[in-house]
């Protein structure tokens, strides 16, 4: 008799889909890391220290900007004084019937003033425009080091790259080697072969295990360096994504460029501030205070009173340096002119130089690939002689370690194709 299947309670049920999902999520959780070279870029970029920087500049404008633009404002004062004179205004005659009153030597005021600007001749707005051309200016430097880190992760990725390749053939070549070792055993084992030429592959074979254990030694260390620059945990099973071949541009587009325009840019706005120093500045103004003695002047008492109107304010001691400070920017153009020129000039030797690079490891590629064919053909032969007694597995391994080398060259010069291509599209800034 069949027993009875009892009903699962529901809080049993969902314990055992969390316990299913958990299970899953953690499998999930130990997939290989796999990374691209766009997204080390945007990882290095993003956790530089100095990209930090972006936000203390962008709140050091706003700041600016703001208090510049309460310049048009009311500016209020407070300002009090107390003197004492060594004579005051009198009249040197009496007048019948009438008490003209002395002014004391002691006097004293306090007031409060108001100015609220009417026509500052663009300075305001001027160094607002400056004020955010400089955190331009700042920002755009800050993108020329920033800039410069793809360099750096170029070598890494790249050199990963390299040692990924040189792991694959060395598993082909240990492969072969272990299929040599097989059918040699055989013959071994019908003594038609000596078991020194089977002591000799295994001997290779174990060099090739300990080159092994030197390719993976470098690539964890490359990943070590990688893991620093990206802030990611990378594991020895993190595989890299190799990119497809760069497009080739000549035309420079690199961060320098824009830093050097904005730089002049702030030249000329200096420029305009100092023609806005020299001009007139009209503002209306209040004042209110108190003291002694006030406006009355035939009364020595304590008053209050105000007055108002319009203020004219033309300083002219700057027109005595306008000619040299002009001058002086003038040079500074020039010399950020000089200092582009001078990028564009290097940057083109630079990519001169890298172009003939990319052309000369194409063509190598087309030889590799020559050469390849080649040894397999001698490898092949060598193995068949080898199977036939006519030829020592010593000269048989020297050939069939000269086809892998071959091979080995041909994955080394792809990968510095490519990292010869990456190089020039960062050297052009595309």
């Amino acid at each position: 008799m069949v027993p009875k299947r009892k009903n699962i309670p529901n809080k049993i049920r969902t314990l055992i889909l969390v316990s299913n999902l958990l299970v899953v999520l953690s499998a999930m959780g130990q997939n290989v890391t796999t990374l691209t070279l766009d997204s080390c870029y945007k990882l290095s970029r993003d956790q530089y220290p100095m990209t930090r920087q972006m936000g203390l500049i962008e709140k050091t404008r706003n700041y600016s900007i703001e208090n510049a633009s309460k310049g048009y404002l009311p500016q209020f004062s407070l300002v009090g004084q107390a003197t004492y004179q060594s004579a005051v205004t009198s009249i040197p005659f009496e007048i019948p019937h009438i008490t003209i009153p002395s002014y004391s030597k002691d006097q004293y005021k306090i007031y409060a003033e108001a100015d609220q600007t009417i026509y500052d001749a663009g300075m305001i707005q001027n160094q607002k425009e400056a004020d955010n051309v400089d955190a331009i200016v700042q920002k755009q430097n800050l993108e020329v080091t920033l800039f410069a880190l793809k360099d750096r992760i170029n070598q890494i990725y790249f050199g990963i790259l390299l040692i990924d390749e040189q792991l694959k053939q060395n598993d082909i070549y240990q492969a072969d080697i272990k299929n040599s070792m097989d059918q040699l055993q055989a013959q071994v084992n019908n003594g038609v072969a000596l078991r020194s030429g089977l002591d000799e592959l295994k001997a290779e074979l174990l060099q090739q295990e300990q080159n092994r254990i030197q390719f993976q030694a470098s690539r964890k260390a490359y990943l070590d360096m990688m893991s620093l620059f990206i802030h990611q945990n990378l594991s020895e099973n993190t595989n890299l994504v190799k990119p497809e071949p760069a497009i080739i541009q000549d035309e420079i587009k690199r961060p320098e460029l824009t830093y050097y325009d904005y730089q002049k840019r702030s030249y000329d706005i200096q420029d305009k501030m100092l023609t806005s120093n020299n001009l007139p500045k009209l503002s209306f103004f209040v004042q209110g205070g108190y003291g002694r003695p006030g406006l009355n002047m035939l009364s020595n008492d304590f008053a209050f009173y105000y007055y108002g109107g319009l203020r004219l304010n033309w300083q002219f001691g700057g027109l005595y340096t306008t000619k040299n400070s002009r001058e002086l920017l003038n040079i500074n153009r020039q010399t950020t002119d000089l200092q582009k020129e001078t990028f564009l000039y290097n940057t083109s030797i630079t990519l001169k130089q890298q172009n003939g690079q990319i052309a000369q490891l194409q063509q190598m590629i087309v030889k590799d690939d020559e050469i390849i064919l080649t040894r397999a053909e001698v490898t092949q032969d060598a193995k068949q002689k080898m199977e036939n007694g006519t030829l020592t597995v010593h000269d048989y391994v020297s050939e069939l370690d000269a086809e892998n080398q071959s091979r080995v060259n041909k994955l080394l010069h792809e990968v510095q194709l490519l990292n010869a291509q990456y190089n020039f599209k960062n050297t052009t800034g595309n």
